[in-house]
């Protein structure tokens, strides 16, 4: 089961203050566990600590409310500032050490003619921090909820809010990369969930960051009866905005779409199998349309042998920094405004391994 944690404090520095007493261990094994794979991937002496400083500072500039729940977090888990700023900024330290890798994540949205958003992604990661996993709930401000899946020590990543806006997460990697740490990409997304009720709102914030690393946000939205989506596809050198395709769906793995931010792509098809998962997906719009959540998963669940590597299960015969597992897979259902998380690949969801967020009312 992934951890669960609720946050019934309005106030940010006293919000990360509750979280970091209430899971100090989780934090230090979630900082631990960067630390090493910092380390593998070529960090030297005091480039984390240099880089976590900034990240810190990015967010207080743009984000101050989220710099003061990070401070927070440290203060009530017995952290440092910094190593706070080095676990939001995780995709901005490995994008300045210049890592390349098999890549994350597969998603999904459709918008059906009537009714609300069908969205499902696989979240894939590092198998050895499959223990940072973590479902949070909070209300950044009186009226405003929030559930998120993140990870211990991460402001936010994929998730939704009670206006019935929500976000898929997808990292990405460009030339324009660099190591001058900017906002994080994970802060972009939790301030979208905090103060964004429509796209457009959305796409003001996220162009309003300074960037040094890219990712895809896929913002969706339902109000009950009308709906939008747009892709995000964010980096250094600028936001691409990808619009829903004539079929209604829109669709991203680990690589540029937009032409002109395709031209500064980095990732290749001998390290990544983001060009097989697109396909891949493609090859499955009817599953995908289903109006069950369990049934989109379902439709993720093809391993390599099967064409495309959606699902993926580590290579323990790889170092632990090159391995790369389906870790959780994750729907929105905006409609209830609700957040489904499957701890694991979609090769193993059925319909009572869900966790919800908001829980589901008893039956």
């Amino acid at each position: 089961m992934i951890a669960v944690h609720s946050s019934e404090e309005t106030e940010p520095a006293a919000r990360g203050r509750a979280l970091g007493s209430a899971r100090r261990a989780e934090l230090h094994a979630a900082f631990d566990g960067y630390a090493e794979l910092f380390q593998a991937e070529g960090a030297r002496p005091g480039q984390v600590p240099e880089w976590g400083e900034r990240a810190l500072a990015e967010t207080a500039a743009w984000a101050p409310l989220l710099a003061e729940e990070m401070v927070g977090m440290a203060e009530g888990a017995g952290l440092e500032p910094w190593q706070l700023g080095a676990l939001n900024g995780r995709t901005e330290i490995l994008a300045a050490l210049a890592c390349t890798g098999e890549g994350e994540c597969s998603t999904s949205v459709l918008l059906p003619g009537a009714g609300a958003p069908r969205t499902v992604q696989t979240w894939d990661w590092h198998d050895t921090l499959r223990h940072n996993m973590l479902i949070w709930s909070l209300e950044p401000r009186p009226g405003r909820q929030v559930h998120t899946f993140t990870e211990f020590g991460v402001v936010g990543k994929i998730g939704l809010n009670s206006a019935g806006l929500g976000v898929h997460f997808n990292v990405l990697r460009h030339a324009s990369d660099h190591a001058d740490i900017g906002v994080p990409v994970h802060v972009v997304a939790r301030r979208v969930l905090d103060e964004a009720t429509t796209v457009e709102q959305a796409v003001e914030l996220a162009r309003s960051a300074r960037l040094s690393a890219s990712s895809m946000l896929t913002v969706v939205t339902f109000d009950g009866r009308d709906s939008a989506a747009l892709g995000l596809e964010l980096c250094p050198a600028g936001v691409a905005e990808l619009p829903l395709g004539a079929d209604g769906f829109l669709m991203h793995t680990n690589h540029f779409l937009d032409p002109e931010l395709a031209e500064g792509e980095v990732t290749t098809a001998a390290v990544s199998s983001t060009y097989e998962r697109l396909p891949g997906l493609r090859e499955r719009l009817g599953a995908l349309s289903a109006a069950d959540h369990t049934g989109r998963a379902r439709a993720l669940h093809s391993h390599r042998g099967d064409g495309a590597p959606i699902c993926t299960h580590a290579d323990h015969s790889l170092p632990a920094h090159l391995r790369w597992e389906s870790l959780a897979t994750i729907s929105l259902d905006l409609a209830a405004r609700r957040l489904y998380v499957h701890d694991g690949g979609p090769c193993a969801v059925e319909s009572a391994t869900w966790q919800a967020a908001p829980p589901e009312p008893a039956a």
